[in-house]
């Protein structure tokens, strides 16, 4: 009887073997460096304040394509030596008219936060200050009054926009496709 045991044994041990020689398992490994990962925001507050600041650009998009064009067309006209100063006043006040009865109720229901953040990207985009603009194809009066409402409101139209300070918009229009204009570099 022992003998039938051993016999088994040494089979089953005989069959044990053979099958571990036939499965051949692989085993990979590679060394990977030490990565920190931190978070982006410190918590959900801030965290909050980006996707709302987000949603914000998203909705002022079209306002300020339409503004960042209305400067281009602005510039090339003033650029062009044969268009007088008069041609030009009559051209912006055209164009301001136009963008008045398509956009006027529509920038007049954002609140002022985004009112700021249009005003922050338009500089952002034309790199132009805004105040002296108005004073130039306006009047200084109508300078004087939009820069009187603008600071009541938290913000400079006299200011230039400083891509260093704002980092979470300039993440916002990178992710969105709109990168720092090549103006900038060179400053």
């Amino acid at each position: 009887m022992k003998t039938y045991i051993i016999l088994i044994l040494c089979t089953i041990m005989a069959f044990g073997a053979v099958a571990q020689e036939t499965t051949v398992d692989t085993v990979y490994s590679a060394a990977l460096r030490e990565v920190t990962v931190k978070a982006r925001w410190k918590n959900d507050t801030e965290r909050y304040k980006y996707n709302q600041m987000k949603y914000y650009v998203k909705t002022i998009l079209p306002y300020l394509n339409a503004g960042t064009q209305l400067f281009k067309d602005i510039n090339t006209k003033v650029e062009d030596p044969n268009v007088s100063r008069k041609e030009v006043r009559r051209y912006v006040n055209t164009k301001e008219d136009e963008l008045r009865t398509k956009f006027e109720d529509k920038v007049k229901a954002l609140n002022t936060t985004q009112g700021v953040l249009l005003v922050k990207l338009l500089t952002r985009q034309t790199n132009l200050n805004i105040y002296n603009g108005l004073q130039e194809f306006k009047n200084p009066l109508t300078a004087i009054k939009w820069q009187t409402w603008a600071r009541l409101n938290g913000m400079n139209l006299n200011r230039k926009y400083v891509p260093d300070e704002e980092p979470d918009l300039e993440n916002i229009m990178a992710e969105l496709g709109y990168p720092l204009p090549a103006s900038y570099a060179a400053n």
